[in-house]
């Protein structure tokens, strides 16, 4: 029972990064209908900026507090990753808007793979040591434990997704996103600038990146060029397990996919007589995707993206 306790944990801390990310695809896919493949790389930006800020403030300023190291790594980050995806949605994508739908999704691959190489040119290749920032014990829940780190990430994906919900359904720039997810045309006629909002997207979907980026690293406690292409294939995959477009589905489907995830690795060897080890777990989340989308193509909660007119 203390496994199945501790993979829930390890699985709905997994999920709640998934989460973060899969937020930036659905969101983008929802408006544009163009699927980021250079999202991932976001992430990494994000995780990267963070490591460089931590260690130059723990150079320059000794004595300042870890927590407060975190929060000041994390907000350079989210700027950082921010103006990243601006510039990208601004030079990459917008000339591409109207061209057909391969030349936009050749050019978010292509942006992905510039993106690592310029990352592996500043950063260099090898592995970065994460610091540990958060002071405190691990917790014991039912023979299970939890680090103040993966408390921190739940509590910090919580308060994302809220003010994520609150800033679409409730405020002016989330009711103009709607109108542009659903004609941008007619929205454009009522006085919405879909430029304005498309823009507006990519950066929040940065932010969150961002956000996963940090809080992945902490988890793991490493960074790395590459870092990103995985945690963004999982993720993108769970925005299709939900249903793309569907801010709740993206949310639903990353957490059953960490859960998935981590449940798998947990007793994937007693299901295989110890042929396969916890370093294939991977092979269960996209069993899952096709199995789900062999039986409900729309993914879990479907797709709420309008027919453009």
């Amino acid at each position: 029972m203390d496994i199945l306790i501790q993979q829930i944990i390890n699985g709905l801390v997994l999920g709640s990064m998934y989460a973060l990310i899969a937020l930036g695809y659905t969101m983008v896919y929802g408006i544009i209908n163009l699927i980021n493949f250079a999202h991932g790389e976001v992430v990494m930006v994000g995780a990267l900026t963070s490591w460089t800020i931590i260690g130059l403030m723990q150079e320059s300023m000794p004595g300042t507090p870890g927590p407060v190291i975190l929060l000041i790594s994390l907000v350079i980050a989210c700027v950082v990753a921010a103006a990243l995806n601006f510039v990208i949605e601004k030079v990459a994508y917008r000339p591409l808007r109207n061209s057909p739908k391969l030349a936009p999704l050749i050019t978010a691959i292509g942006m992905s793979i510039l993106l690592q190489t310029l990352a592996m040119i500043i950063w260099k290749p090898n592995y970065k040591s994460y610091p540990t920032l958060l002071p405190g014990n691990p917790i014991d829940i039912g023979g299970a434990v939890i680090t103040p780190t993966q408390v921190m990430i739940l509590g910090v994906t919580a308060a994302s997704l809220a003010v994520l919900m609150w800033l679409v359904n409730y405020t002016k720039l989330g009711r103009a996103m709607r109108a542009t997810a659903e004609n941008p045309r007619v929205a454009a006629l009522m006085g919405v600038k879909p430029d304005v909002v498309i823009s507006a997207t990519f950066i929040i979907g940065a932010v969150l990146a961002a956000i996963a980026g940090v809080m992945y690293a902490s988890n793991y406690g490493t960074a790395q060029h590459a870092m990103g292409f995985l945690p963004g294939l999982k993720a993108f995959t769970a925005a299709v397990f939900g249903g793309i477009g569907n801010l709740a589905g993206a949310v639903v489907g990353a957490l059953l996919l960490g859960l998935i995830e981590a449940i798998g690795a947990g007793y994937i060897g007693a299901l295989t007589g110890g042929v396969l080890g916890s370093h294939y777990s991977d092979i269960f989340a996209f069993i899952v995707l096709i199995i789900v989308l062999t039986l409900r193509p729309s993914g879990l909660l479907g797709e709420r993206v309008a027919d453009r007119a």
